[in-house]
Parts: structure tokens; sequence; C-alpha cells
């Protein structure tokens, strides 16, 4: 009687039919990571379509950026990817500088690598709190934010802000650092570097971590470049692409560092494990990048002498940097004037969030939360 139940069973949820339901998660929502809203179709806790909505942070940069004068233009890109500033900051200065075709001083140069490369730091220490956040492991974020918080102390003594610092200028740098703040950073470093042990007994080894993370959300390499994704999300698919050593800018082909990409070391290349773990790995290679430059650099002027009214001659220039989120671009054009005619920004978090419908088809909703942590988007750098 029993065996005929269960086959009666068997064969009634053979035949029930369910129906896909519409799910919003955010715009309002822990795990999106700012203002982002994703439509989600599922079939109980299975995921079957995504479909990102963007466009709340929204504020016309790139035309600000035809309104306002050169100089101007550099407090709207800390507000881009304010996650990473210093990388924003210099981007466009960067571009700026290929037109303008002035000689930037080496003592500013170096100064612009560290600073870039501690926001590098910063914003691993971030994702890496937050990511581990999301996964349900809340020690780890008291841990980063911890360093995250000497980075940041030693941002406000140099230029006085924490979050938006304005402080890579066109022609160098605001100002000189102030006495005893290259010693500072000196001393971090040495507090920092047996830290990321810590993260990796912390999260990088945790089972639990392990299971939530390990052959989730699998980005293949071809998937990762056609859809022109970049820095860790795309290195940590195995692709050994990297701005700095691949197409070097400022003084970043005088320092000896590795790329790191993903090796598939719990469960497949390009998955959400390994772009944590390039993450990771990363901050370990800014610390070799700046004791170099905390070695190397040299006396002098930071700042270019520019005009007080600064006007570009005419011509074009596109820039493309390495940040936290991968590849930045700036392309302007020039019309001899005060400001920029024409100008158009390349965003990574945008590249790498669009490939979020792919991945996260079929998933469970737990796996899509991880996998949008694995992106580590920062929307004002989407919307612009």
């Amino acid at each position: 009687m029993a065996e005929i139940d269960i086959q009666n069973a068997i064969k009634y949820y053979e035949d029930f039919e369910t129906e896909e339901m519409e799910l919003n998660m955010g715009p309002q929502h822990p795990s999106t990571h700012g203002v982002l809203r994703l439509k989600l179709k599922v079939d109980g806790e299975t995921v079957r379509s995504v479909d990102p909505v963007i466009g709340y942070m929204h504020r016309c940069a790139e035309k600000l950026g035809e309104h306002v004068t050169w100089p101007g233009f550099v407090p709207y890109t800390d507000r881009k990817d304010y996650c990473a500033a210093m990388n924003d900051n210099l981007g466009y200065a960067v571009a700026v500088e290929k037109i303008l075709q002035c000689e930037i001083p080496e003592r500013a140069d170096y100064l612009r690598v560290i600073v870039a490369e501690l926001n590098r730091i910063a914003s691993h220490l971030l994702v890496t709190g937050v990511f581990g956040l999301d996964m349900g492991a809340f020690t780890p974020l008291l841990h980063c934010f911890r360093e995250r918080e000497h980075i940041l102390d030693l941002f406000d003594e140099l230029c006085g802000a924490r979050l938006t610092y304005n402080y890579v200028r066109i022609g160098g740098v605001a100002w000189d650092a102030p006495d005893g703040w290259l010693k500072g950073v000196e001393d971090f470093l040495s507090y920092f570097d047996p830290k990321i042990a810590e993260y990796n007994q912390l999260l990088s080894e945790n089972v639990i971590f392990i299971n939530r993370t390990a052959n989730i959300g699998v980005l293949t390499p071809e998937l990762a470049i056609n859809y022109g994704c970049s820095g860790p999300f795309l290195r940590g698919s195995g692709v050994k692409w990297d701005l700095r050593r691949d197409d070097p800018y400022s003084i970043y082909d005088r320092f000896d560092f590795d790329v790191i990409v993903g090796h598939g070391e719990k469960g497949s290349v390009g998955d959400c494990w390994d772009r944590y773990i390039v993450r990771v790995r990363e901050m370990e290679e800014s610390v070799k990048i700046i004791r170099q430059a905390l070695k190397s650099i040299p006396e002098g002027p930071v700042k270019a002498k520019l005009p007080r009214v600064l006007k570009l001659p005419k011509g074009e220039a596109f820039a493309r940097t390495e940040s936290p989120r991968g590849e930045i671009g700036y392309y302007i054009i020039s019309d001899g004037g005060e400001t920029a005619y024409r100008m158009r920004l390349r965003s990574p978090s945008f590249c790498n969030l669009s490939v979020i419908p792919v991945l996260g088809k079929n998933t469970m909703i737990a796996d899509l939360v991880a996998i949008l942590g694995s992106v580590d988007i920062v929307l004002c750098d989407v919307d612009r």
C-alpha cells in the first residue's frame, strides 16, 4: 500500500506545473552593493533570467566634462569610482597630459604610483570584507576595515580627505607629501603585510566560504573577453592582462611585480573564489610596488609649471589606466578652449556588470548574490 502511495506521489509531482515569478532584487538591497535593481524571473529558488536595471546614479558626468574647465573636472573624477578616486584622478590627468604634452616631474610620478596603489589596497580590502559579509562571514569585514582605516588616515594627512581626494592634478599632484608621511607609508606596509595571511586563514580557506564560491559563476576567458571585462574580474578567468604591465603608463614600467590570475584552485578557473583570491593576492603585489617606489623616489618639484587659465591645444587623446575594478578609459577632444569639446568615459564596472545575465541564468538566488559580490561594482562608476 505504501509503495502505491509513493508511486502516486511521484506521478503527481512529475505532472505538477509551476509558474515563473518576477522578483525585484533592489534597488534598496544590501547585496546589490549600491543603487542597482536586478529584475529576476525565478522558478522557486532557481533564477531563470536576470535583467540589471541601472541609471539610478546617473549624473551626466561626460556632459559636465564639456562645461567645466580642464582642472575643474578633476573633482568629478573623484565621484565616479569613489572607492578608488586616486586611480580615476590619475586616468583623467594622463589623458589631458597627452594633449598638453607637458613633462611631469619625476617625484610627482612616484607619488602618483604610491597613492594609486594604496587606493588599490583600500579598494580590495573593502570588497574582500563586504564579499565575506555577503557570504555570511562578519568577522573578516571588521579586520579589513581596520587596515583600511590606516590608509584613509594616510590620505587624510596627505590631502585632507578620506574618500574624494582631488590630489592627482594635471601636471603632477596638488602638493608634496608632508614631513614623515612617506615613513608612515613604510610603517603601514610593515604592519599590513602579515595581515594578508590572517585574511586567508579567516576567509580564503574557510570551508563554508569555499563551498559558497567555488564552481559558482564560472566566467570563461572567451566570454570575459567578448564582454569587455577587465581587471581582477578578467584575470580571475586566467587571462594575464594588466595595463600596468601590458600597456604601461606613468612609471609602472620601472617596477617589478607579478600579474595575478585565477587557477581554479578550489573549483573551476573563473569562479567566484578565483575572482576573490586574485584581489587578495593583488594586495601583496601593490605592497611590492609601493616599497620599490619608496626606495627610489627622488627629491624635486611635484607639479609642472602650467598657466593659471589652462587652455589645451587642439587635438584628441585616449588614456586607459588600471583601476582596482579594471580598465578606466578617458577619451577627450580639445578645440583649443578651456573646456573639453567632447568627453567620453569607459567604466570597468559597466562592462563587468553586463555579463551578469549570462552568469546568473539558471543559478540559485543565493548563488546570484555570490556572483554579484564577486564582480565588485561601484554604481557611480556604472552610471556616471
